[in-house]
């Protein structure tokens, strides 16, 4: 069986990493990968544009952005001349399966050409282009798609390839923009890209802590512009030293008439007599390294396309390949791509409401969280007369008093703290709550260390690493409950919002525990996840766990990096306490060989046949070989003894060197993702206190992400999800990704089909939930 693999379009990265693992996965199948070289013009043109590809021929491209077998836009493609040379190309190398990785525009082009294929064969064979008996041997084309795209404007997937990426580059830009838009009291106006789909530009608004924007799906109502020019004025009067607003490239007002950075620069100029300055991020977007996530979920789609491709029967409609809800699953292609171009449609019928709907539930909570968030608690005199009505008509009673909540840090530091803390405060006062900050965590409770934060206290945390309000690892002793339980009297508190690791659940569920003889904490008690070791129950991922992955993989990258002249094999030793999450995802993002888990424990019998398979690389012509230790993977088989026993076994073929990445993976400012997550959990957290407060009671839960969703559960009943002696959740759902690191990694052994993992739905579960 032969395959050819093309990226077509707009580069996106994390390509590479899908050609790697399409390429790898079809050779572990059995089949015969091809690269079709520059999109449909390597298949248009033939020859050498049509290549065989092998193992080592996709090694070493995990870290690079665009794609190494390139892309264009193929003119020649849309005619049926083309498509003739293209199916004759193809057909010369034997191939009738295709993995196409672009975006709509690519893959419905890709559609045509299957459809037509049958008499495009038939034409060829006509005309002598090919023989009767090659028609007859390729008589369908079997396609699958993975969407590439940085726009991520696939309706029915939470992330394209290349998103992620694109959503580093320009917070990266939006947080270097804002420190010298704030050393100057200055308003910076930001486009970025997104023609018809406004992701981008709404997740970096909420991640990068803006003030106003701009997006395709929503074009603003009549009188926009001095609604701008307002939150603009009254941020600066809440104690904003910047502004920014952000512009997607396609973003129109309601007449479809485009809006552009420079109207919007035009606007704030003539309006509040400021010049502000213009940053059109352009193609940076699509450069750079891809993130660890458009490396390690890019991988998995790539196996999961390839065993598809190879598995397509004829009488079949293709299928995209894509993530949903953190899975891999399998969507019919012409209907989601149908879907996707429709979202433009509703915005010129003036349906802006369905547009949104379709973008995901997520993308419009993240409208009315970035609404809520950017608007600065002014109060105009009609809201002031209001409220003094409202007391006046009270019988003379006392109006009621705002509810305190109050925001602990607890556990180990974990990127996003800040972005959290931030949300809680600004949704939190949205709530009418008073938002009081512990400092330094439950110890800082106990020593009654609370302040009252307001709307521009936390103005600048949103993408701070650290922790403002300070953090600590203890957790209340039994003979401390009293006195905390006075100081949460002492400072009115009706709510406490914990967030932090294990050891901040481990505080909360104590509280719990104890209400029977400590009335004080017969209060809402709601836990956030953030912890880099990514082990807290009733989420799959928490807070600081993708920075400190991101952190990882760039020290490995870097590590890498430092043996490409040598023959080396590295051991690197990764955090994550007893939770292999952390190792396993920087494993597969970096291009690891071998990934030793706790979750599996180490034995001399694995050791051994590693050894020997090491020793077989390097002898094959192998130069770096990269081995990833989870730091408490075994007590006894250390970082040094795993380098001592390879270093024996290879004797002198290669050298090993050991590699700690520590605390670089708990440093750095918090990635878009984890802002963005922080922002959602925290959301739903106040929403549960303000239910809980309402109806005076005090059921306490932790917030978590679950398939995509966000979820809570009882904090009384925590201890039954936990491995307390491990300290994670006792099912794990990243467990079941353990097969693509040997899978894509180790040239061994041919697999069948049906022996792949899928790491989603099989085709048969997903065609019954296709009839439901």
């Amino acid at each position: 069986m032969r395959i050819g693999i093309l990226t077509s379009g707009g580069d996106a990265q994390g390509m590479n990493a899908a050609v790697r693992s399409v390429v790898r996965t079809a050779l572990r199948m059995g089949a015969q990968p091809y690269a079709v070289m520059e999109g449909w013009s390597g298949a248009v043109k033939g020859g050498d544009g049509i290549r065989p590809l092998e193992w080592d021929s996709v090694g070493s491209i995990l870290h690079k952005g665009g794609t190494i077998i390139g892309t264009a836009r193929c003119a020649e493609f849309r005619e049926r001349a083309g498509q003739l040379d293209a199916a004759a190309s193809l057909l010369e190398h034997g191939i009738d399966r295709l993995v196409v990785i672009g975006g709509d525009g690519s893959l419905t082009g890709t559609n045509e050409f299957r459809k037509n294929w049958p008499g495009l064969v038939a034409e060829l064979a006509e005309t002598g282009r090919i023989t009767p008996q090659t028609a007859q041997a390729h008589p369908e084309l079997m396609v699958t798609g993975l969407v590439g795209s940085i726009d991520n404007d696939l309706v029915g997937a939470d992330m394209t390839i290349g998103t992620d990426s694109a959503l580093h580059r320009i917070l990266e830009a939006i947080d270097d923009i804002s420190s010298t838009a704030a050393s100057h009291q200055r308003t910076f106006v930001v486009e970025v890209m997104g023609r018809h789909c406004g992701y981008l530009a709404l997740m970096a608004a909420v991640a990068g802590g803006c003030d106003y924007v701009l997006v395709p799906e929503l074009p603003p109502a009549e009188g926009w512009e001095e609604d701008m020019c307002l939150k603009l004025r009254t941020g600066r009067e809440a104690g904003r030293r910047e502004s920014m607003v952000i512009v997607a490239e396609g973003a129109t007002d309601r007449a479809g008439n485009r809006i552009t950075a420079d109207d919007v620069s035009r606007i704030i100029h003539d309006r509040l007599g400021e010049d502000p300055r213009v940053t059109i991020l352009g193609h940076v977007q699509r450069g750079g390294r891809p993130s660890a996530y458009d490396r390690w979920m890019s991988t998995l789609l790539g196996c999961a396309a390839a065993r598809e491709v190879v598995l397509a029967r004829p009488e079949e409609e293709p299928v995209i390949i894509a993530e949903r809800h953190n899975r891999i699953h399998r969507l019919p292609m012409m209907e989601h791509i149908g879907r996707t171009r429709a979202v433009a449609r509703l915005v010129e019928d003036g349906d802006y409401e369905g547009a949104i709907e379709a973008r995901g539930a997520s993308f419009g909570q993240m409208l009315e969280l970035f609404e809520t968030m950017s608007t600065p608690p002014v109060l105009d005199p009609a809201a002031i007369g209001e409220l003094h009505h409202r007391a006046e008509s009270d019988d003379g009673a006392a109006p009621a008093r705002s509810r305190r909540i109050a925001i602990v840090h607890a556990g180990g530091l974990a990127p996003g703290m800040n972005t959290a803390a931030r949300a809680a405060v600004r949704l939190g006062l949205d709530h009418d709550f008073t938002m009081l900050g512990v400092n330094g965590g439950f110890p800082g409770l106990l020593d009654g260390d609370v302040r009252e934060l307001s709307w521009d206290d936390v103005e600048g945390w949103v993408g701070d690493g650290g922790a403002e309000l300070g953090t600590r690892r203890e957790v209340p002793t039994v003979e401390q409950l009293y006195a905390l339980g006075r100081s949460i009297e002492s400072h009115d508190i009706d709510g406490l919002l914990v967030i932090g690791g294990f050891n901040a659940y481990l505080a909360a569920n104590l509280l719990v525990r104890e209400r029977d003889r400590y009335p004080a904490f017969n209060i809402p008690i709601v836990c956030v996840p953030a912890s880099i070791d990514n082990n807290l129950p009733g989420s799959e991922l928490s807070v600081g766990a993708d920075t400190a992955l991101n952190n990882a993989v760039a020290s490995l990258d870097a590590i890498k990096q430092s043996g490409a002249a040598s023959h080396r094999c590295f051991v690197a030793e990764v955090m994550g306490r007893r939770c292999g999450y952390l190792s396993l995802m920087s494993g597969l993002a970096a291009g690891a060989e071998k990934v030793y888990l706790h979750e599996d424990g180490i034995t001399l019998s694995e050791l051994a046949a590693d050894s020997e398979r090491m020793v077989d690389s390097f002898r094959a012509g192998r130069k770096l070989y990269l081995v990833v230790r989870n730091e408490r993977a075994s007590e006894g088989y250390t970082t040094d003894v795993l380098a001592k026993i390879f270093t024996e076994e290879g004797h002198g073929l290669y050298d090993v060197r050991e590699a700690i990445v520590g605390h670089v993976q708990q440093g750095g400012d918090p990635t878009p993702f984890d802002r963005i997550m922080a922002t959602k959990l925290v959301s739903h957290a106040l929403g549960l206190l303000s239910d809980q407060l309402d109806a005076g009671t005090y059921h306490s839960s932790y917030v978590g992400l679950v398939e995509g969703r966000i979820t809570h559960h009882p904090l009384e009943r925590m201890n039954e999800e936990l491995d307390l002696v491990n300290r994670r959740p006792r099912e794990q759902w990243w467990m079941g990704l353990r097969d693509a690191i040997s899978l894509v990694s180790q040239e061994e052994g041919e697999l069948a089909p049906e022996d792949l993992p899928a790491f989603g739905p099989s085709r048969a579960e997903a065609e019954r939930a296709a009839r439901a």
